[in-house]
């Protein structure tokens, strides 16, 4: 069978742009990547159509699948090999069948799982050349679903809610060379071989079938295979979590900082609204929610799943620990633009400007609770884990609360040492990177080493953030900032710049310095320039950018302690991420 075109399925027009990123694909591979498929949430909710192609690059999207394992009646299961024509994951051996449903009512419809039934027939049709009319929907028993994502390359990852469908029928196959390269029949015993043994790239097994045959599928099935009663109850109606399985591709390529970041960001955003909509009070809410309206990197929120990508297991609490840990640092913000009196933040006005300073102080309150609601409600954590896990989290809001007092108390002192200060942003900013990271190396499953490695990494890196953060207030403006360039300066603050700077001789250009410092307001935007630029003439900038240097290095060796992984690439990148703002 030669395969139909995009007119004989639903599909979504592409953009030029998108088509131009296909031209160095085969042509009717290309042509399929504009299918509507089915966009789904976490949950297999549907949201919309979806190109196939949106689905698949960069970031992609969670859409429906299916999978299809058939047995035929000497009791083998079918393999196939996908063509090296296909655009996603090439030459990779899987199940007989697997592919999407597409946005139509036909293959929408969810009773008896009918939708994706009618679709296996299709594709297995299309793929394999197995006439429809030697197998039915009535011979296909739906197992369970599963929920998984896993990355080829910077480009192509696959993110899915696949249902697994098992059905036995003796058929005729004529395999479609665009789609299939090999199949084989094959017996628990050679499945299992397969799965075990080391297999050259260009033979290697499909993440999401190591899924389904090494977690999903019991032994029960194989003997079960053409006994429809017994599949039935051998069936659940759970998604199971695979998290990300990209590791199990043997030349999987992993994917930049922002890519990683917004494979999951939009799900735990959806996890804080969720949290902090709850209210049922609607201005409360609002308040809440302004900050995290605001936009964000979500660095924090994401570094749990990013750390459990690269040492361990990922799964959906994961996302639920990212998104306590992001409102327990929107908290803080909200009471840190209150006690430093900034308008500002994030290019729009600090909660307390917006609603007023009861409310601000009443909603920074409010996300803490929600914070630990969220945290001890986690998806998939085991209930042994969850005390030490609050008190990991609280621990990290104790000492995020001394080092905002020593912060405080720093601006009405004269002489601040350089080991206070970097006691202070250890628990100011540090604590959250060190607690974050170390977070999710535990709940991912790894040793006690690699937490602990992951942890001083965290440290490394928190200190390293909050020193360029100061130095990048002193050299970027106030767009790029988002509130005053230099209003560290001129609150006051001990940075370590104004620590060097003080223990430098006496002298005009000290005085410059001394001019503008902690004078608040009453500084000209004129004598604040002055006082920055003196600072750099001081030596006080350069000596704060060689000091995170060093921890930026500290870091960069402890990943190296890391056997190599795709999830690495943004791990390294991210520690790269401050020193790069300031090239």
């Amino acid at each position: 069978m030669s395969g139909y075109g995009i007119d004989d399925v639903p599909h979504v027009e592409l953009t030029h742009e998108k088509v131009t990123s296909l031209k160095k694909e085969d042509a009717a591979q290309a042509a399929l990547m504009a299918e509507a498929v089915i966009a789904v949430a976490e949950d297999d909710t549907v949201i919309g159509p979806m190109s196939k192609l949106e689905a698949h690059q960069g970031a992609g999207h969670y859409h429906r699948a299916f999978s299809v394992l058939l047995f035929n009646k000497k009791g083998e299961m079918l393999l196939q090999q996908r063509s090296s024509d296909k655009v996603t994951f090439p030459n990779v051996w899987a199940n007989a069948c697997c592919s999407h449903p597409l946005h139509s009512p036909e293959e929408l419809e969810l009773d008896n799982a009918m939708g994706v039934k009618r679709a296996a027939i299709r594709k297995l049709e299309q793929e394999l050349g197995i006439d429809p009319a030697s197998v039915s929907t009535d011979d296909m028993v739906f197992m369970t679903k599963m929920r998984y994502a896993s990355r080829m390359n910077q480009e192509w990852i696959e993110r899915e809610v696949d249902h697994i469908i098992v059905m036995c029928a003796d058929v005729d196959v004529h395999p479609n060379p665009n789609e299939v390269a090999d199949t084989m029949w094959v017996d628990r015993e050679g499945m299992e071989a397969m799965l075990l043994e080391e297999r050259d790239a260009t033979q290697a097994i499909a993440p999401w079938f190591r899924c389904i045959a090494a977690r999903i599928m019991q032994p029960s099935w194989w003997s079960a295979f053409d006994d429809q009663n017994a599949l039935l109850e051998l069936g659940d109606e759970l998604i199971h979590d695979m998290g990300d399985v990209s590791y199990m591709l043997p030349n999987a390529e992993g994917a930049d900082l922002l890519t990683s970041i917004m494979e999951v960001k939009p799900l735990i955003e959806h996890r804080i609204e969720d949290s902090l909509r709850a209210s049922r009070h609607e201005r409360l809410g609002n308040a809440m929610m302004h900050l995290i309206e605001g936009g964000g990197k979500r660095m924090r929120a994401t570094l749990p799943w990013l750390i459990a990508k690269a040492v361990g297991d990922t799964h959906a609490g994961l996302l639920d620990i990212g998104a306590a840990i992001e409102t327990v640092h929107n908290f803080t913000l909200v009471h840190d633009d209150i006690m430093d009196d900034d308008e500002l933040r994030r290019g729009r006005n600090a909660v307390h400007i917006e609603y007023g300073l009861p409310t601000a102080i009443n909603a920074g309150d409010a996300m803490l609770a929600i914070a630990f609601e969220r945290l001890v409600q986690a998806e998939n954590v085991e209930i042994d884990d969850i005390p030490p896990l609050v008190n990991r989290v609280a621990w990290m809001v104790r000492r995020v609360s001394e080092g905002q007092q020593l912060d405080i108390e720093f601006e009405d002192r004269l002489e601040v040492s350089e080991e206070e200060y970097i006691e202070m942003i250890e628990g100011k900013t540090a604590v959250m990177f060190w607690i974050c990271a170390e977070i999710g190396a535990r709940i991912s499953g790894a040793d006690d080493e690699t937490v602990q490695l992951m942890a001083e990494w965290g440290k490394a890196l928190g200190l390293c953030f909050q020193l360029m953060d100061d130095v990048i207030d002193v050299l970027s403006d106030s767009v790029t900032l988002g509130k005053p360039a230099g209003s560290d300066i001129a609150q006051g603050k001990r940075t370590l710049m104004v620590i060097h700077a003080m223990q430098q001789p006496d002298g005009p250009v000290k005085d410059r310095l001394l001019a503008v410092l902690g004078k608040g307001e009453a500084v000209t935007q004129a004598a604040l320039t002055d006082g920055l630029a003196a600072l750099s003439e001081l030596g006080s900038v350069d000596y704060a950018r060689e000091k995170a240097e060093a921890f930026h290095a500290q870091a960069h060796a402890c990943l190296d302690r890391i056997e190599e992984n795709p999830a690495l690439k943004a791990l390294r990148e991210l520690t790269d991420f401050q020193l790069a703002r300031l090239h």
